[in-house]
């Protein structure tokens, strides 16, 4: 059983943007596309541990911002030829309120 936890309101993250949340599993970074999906990752670069929440939001990507290296909203790995994973964690947004599993 999944236990959900209330974060924000969507329109606190800005579009192409990200929030970062305090978790005992470390920073998870929550993530708005052009097209109001959220996503939410492990808020550390698979290649030298770059804040992704920092990083330039496109499409279902974020670049990180030290290395530039892309890494995928919807699973967290990194775009080819580049490899590793930063953690995916479920969101789902109803009423206008992103809410996570953890």
């Amino acid at each position: 059983m999944e236990a959900w936890k209330k974060l924000c309101l969507l329109r606190e993250i800005p579009p192409l943007g990200s929030r970062v949340v305090k978790s005992p599993k470390g920073d998870i970074a929550v993530f708005r596309t052009a097209d109001d999906e959220v996503f939410a990752l492990h808020d550390k670069c698979p290649h030298r541990g770059g804040p992704l929440s920092q990083g330039i939001v496109a499409g279902k990507a974020v670049a990180c911002p030290m290395h530039g290296w892309k890494i995928g909203l919807d699973d967290g790995e990194a775009v080819a030829p580049d490899q590793g994973c930063a953690r995916p964690f479920a969101v789902k947004v109803e009423d206008g309120a992103v809410w996570i599993s953890l």
